[in-house]
């Protein structure tokens, strides 16, 4: 019996989260439904202003975003088809839609894992160092080796979730990368064209670019250096709004 992750590719089976992509609108959102459930569960599943404004916090995140609900509404949609969040709908006292994401269900990864991805998606590229310090409000790591062995996990799921990066110029450790967002909106797959998982296999075009395909190289490199700068200006831009806001001007 064919596993329901699967699907058939030119050349062989390849597992359904290779093909698993989203755009960098729906990784902010999505990493931020996961960073939420694992720091403040109390308030879990969030509501549609409290997502905006996990998105659009100026802390723990690179670059800074500035989403309105349309964005995020739009996100949260793609994400659904995509089978990634569920909608909640008002019960037990509550008035409002709420939403959750169901990443872990899909992937079979555990929360240590899932926070992970997390702080990738919503952070870029990091250090095994900068992991574990940036995972410890959501999981508890042993050490770095148990960060590394978490990561190692991934790699090797399917055609992996993240990767090992080269170190850059000047820095000492090598970085890892999340392999689940893109930041060509034509290279995600039109989840309408995908069948489910339950009903078997589709052919997928052999010029079909895989994630690390698209992540890998001088073009990864690239793309990290202008999320960095584009993280600096949005700070600073964020900072000259809160100093105008303070100002009352």
């Amino acid at each position: 019996m064919q596993d329901w992750r699967e699907y058939r590719y030119p050349g062989g089976r390849r597992p359904y989260a290779s093909f698993m992509q989203i755009g960098i609108e729906q990784a902010r959102v999505v990493g931020s439904l996961i960073e939420k459930r694992l720091t403040t569960p109390q308030q879990y599943p969030l509501t549609m202003n409290a997502l905006v404004l996990a998105c659009n916090q100026t802390s723990n995140r690179a670059p800074v975003v500035n989403y309105d609900e349309s964005v995020v509404e739009s996100a949260l949609s793609q994400l659904k088809d995509q089978h990634l969040v569920r909608f909640v709908l008002p019960s037990h006292g509550r008035s409002v839609v709420r939403y959750r994401q169901v990443l872990d269900e899909v992937l079979g990864v555990d929360d240590r894992q899932l926070a992970l991805l997390a702080v990738l998606l919503l952070r870029g590229p990091q250090t095994v160092g900068e992991l574990r310090t940036r995972t410890e409000r959501m999981v508890e790591f042993d050490d770095l080796g148990a960060v590394e062995h978490d990561l190692e996990l991934m790699a090797n799921l399917g055609d992996g979730l993240v990767e090992r990066r080269e170190r850059r110029p000047g820095q000492k450790e090598e970085r890892w990368a999340q392999l689940l967002a893109v930041d060509d909106p034509s290279a995600i797959p039109d989840p309408d064209a995908i069948s489910h998982p339950h009903r078997g296999a589709i052919d997928v075009p052999a010029h079909s670019t895989s994630p690390g395909a698209l992540a890998g190289g001088q073009l990864a490199e690239l793309r990290d250096e202008v999320m960095a700068l584009r993280s600096e200006v949005e700070g600073l831009r964020s900072e000259l709004t809160e100093l105008r806001a303070n100002l009352g001007g």
